[in-house]
């Protein structure tokens, strides 16, 4: 018999920073390293992944990255956590693609050819006794898989982002015989997606969609330019397929996409003639980027097509300028907290061309598994117990009653919050009996963990009140001023009614002065502090704001300027 731990450093009770962990004794296993996109109150953050100290602490008990498909919410950590770990990651051919890509983006080195190995849903891999298998899963990117790790218990089953959509060009065949061998050995623990247990639509049909896109190029004869997410390549590949029936060229935009694309083209995942991929030219006085055949497919994540609509709709793009004979498709549903974005976007189209065209969700159904699709993954492994992960709290409370559907208890249902460590000891549950040191570290640019809670304060504060630079130069061996104060502001007017702010500014900064020049040596620090508390209380006061205040004291010792001056000339002369 086998001790189990379940736990997540990400992913549960929020969307995307996926990171979960099955402890089998003393072994420890990883499934995926995922990032998390910021909310708009993160000033500057440009994506948020999991903080892995305790995965660092106990890394000579790791038995490997498993990572289940090439979407950032899946993968964007991995490069952080291969860095810093010496475990190997596993994964699909077209997963493990982007990986490396990531890799030489962010200039990480590690030995590839040994540490990133390529699996399949045949591959089967020992770790001392624990047995690790994967099966096929459908989803809207290419190489997709679930993993399942064989205990002396039963299995623990890890289905990530999945779907029953028969649109998908997956083997069903091998992935239903997988799932029910699993289920067939004994299936302890289940963790499954829950983001679409909300869900209760149908997928709708691939074939309304393809009529709806053709009716487009059939009655446009300009240029078309569509909207979808980096890692639908499913819908681009459709989208091209059309526009290659209808002989035209088409052009992918999106730095980041277009690498992920280009690995999908190299790896026979998806299919451009070559005649027919254009690579735009910036736009001068020869080149305008308007050509009638034209097709034009904007992507990214989240809110990246949306603001590169945008620049094209305000004619400031370097490749498009959109203008009123275009056609615009937008299929991409906003995610949330881009509702605002996708809106003040379409409003800026329109204003250019009305030859809009918006698809819903009924046309353009979620990626991940709906309520049916949940009772169908429950009912064909047979879990003794399920823990729903992927997703806000609302998703998890809603996969319990979606369980209890197909007669899975709720007690049964183990709902999780990260850091919180489920138990399993001879095929029972134990309860959350410990929980594990877990955070998220704020990345901005390539940097990781500089940016803390105090500059994100700082940062919040210069958003709302703005900053005040107070400066001047002070001569540290006559203890006179200079020149100054000057005072500067950014994002904060300083003006109050019936008070002359600069008059007071002056008289705060002399008064703080004397008391600091008059020693033989002047402590700067305390200085610059008293004379920021001073300014900050004195704001306050009379604008009730909070802005941040920055002294700058420029030691200037004027005759010894004059000197090096007068010597320099001297020098010339001569």
């Amino acid at each position: 018999m086998s001790k189990i731990n379940i736990f997540a450093l990400g992913g549960l009770q929020e969307n995307g920073k996926n990171l979960y962990c099955v402890e089998v004794d003393s072994k420890i296993f990883i499934l995926d390293a995922g990032i998390k996109f910021p909310t708009s109150e993160l000033y500057g953050v440009d994506r948020i992944v999991p903080d892995i100290s305790y995965l660092e602490e106990n890394k000579e008990r790791i038995q490997g990255l498993f990572l289940t498909n090439g979407h950032v919410e899946h993968i964007g950590a991995a490069g952080m956590l291969l860095q810093r770990l010496s475990c190997k990651a596993y994964g699909s051919e077209f997963t493990i693609a982007l990986v490396r890509d990531q890799l030489n983006s962010d200039n990480i080195k590690i030995n590839e050819d040994e540490r990133l190995v390529v699996v399949n849903d045949r591959s089967k891999i020992d770790f001392d006794g624990v047995t690790v298998r994967f099966f096929i899963v459908a989803h809207n990117i290419p190489g997709c898989l679930g993993v399942c790790i064989k205990t002396d218990d039963g299995n623990v089953v890890y289905t990530s982002d999945f779907s029953f959509d028969q649109n998908a060009r997956v083997n069903y065949q091998r992935m239903y015989n997988n799932l029910t061998h699993f289920s067939k050995e004994g299936v302890l623990a289940m963790l499954c997606e829950s983001l679409g247990a909300n869900n209760e639509a149908s997928r709708g049909t691939i074939l309304e969609f393809k009529k709806r896109i053709q009716q487009i190029f059939i009655s446009s004869n300009n240029r078309i330019i569509f909207s979808l997410f980096s890692g639908d390549l499913q819908r681009i590949q459709q989208i091209v397929n059309i526009a290659v029936s209808f002989n035209r060229r088409v052009a992918i935009l999106g730095r980041k996409t277009q690498r992920i694309v280009n690995q999908a083209i190299n790896l026979g995942y998806l299919k451009i003639p070559a005649e027919l991929l254009v690579n735009l030219r910036f736009i001068d006085d020869k080149n305008k980027n308007d050509d009638k055949d034209l097709v034009v497919i904007v992507t990214g994540e989240r809110h990246e097509p949306y603001h590169m609509l945008q620049r094209m709709s305000k004619g400031i793009d370097r490749l498009i300028k959109m203008d009123k004979n275009d056609t615009v498709v937008v299929l991409t549903v906003p995610y949330l907290g881009t509702e605002k974005i996708a809106a003040r976007t379409l409003d800026m189209i329109y204003k250019v061309t009305t030859k809009v065209k918006v698809f819903g969700a009924n046309l353009l159904p979620s990626p991940y598994a709906t309520r049916e699709e949940i009772k169908e993954m429950i009912n064909v492994l047979k879990p003794q117990y399920a823990i729903p992960v992927i997703g806000e709290y609302r998703h998890q409370y809603a996969f319990v009653t979606v369980a209890d559907c197909v007669e899975l208890s709720k007690d049964r249902v183990i709902i999780l919050d990260n850091g919180d460590k489920a138990s399993f000891e001879n095929g029972k549950y134990q309860g959350i009996c410990d929980d594990v040191a877990f955070g998220e570290i704020n990345i901005d640019g390539k940097q990781v963990g500089d940016v803390g809670d105090v500059v994100m304060r700082d940062r919040e504060l210069l958003a709302e009140d703005g900053v005040v630079m107070i400066i001047a130069n002070i001569n540290p061996k006559s203890k006179k001023i200079v020149s100054g104060p000057e005072v500067v502001a950014r994002g904060f007017n300083f003006s109050a009614p019936d008070v002359d702010m600069m008059e007071l500014f002056q008289k705060d900064f002399i008064k703080v002065s004397l008391k600091y020049l008059v020693t033989k040596f002047i402590d700067w620090a305390s200085y610059k502090n008293e004379l920021k508390n001073d300014v900050s209380r004195l704001i306050y006061k009379y604008t009730r704001r909070n802005p941040i205040i920055i002294p700058v004291l420029i030691s200037t010792d004027v005759d010894s300027i004059k000197q090096k001056k007068l010597e320099k000339a001297v020098q010339q002369v001569a």
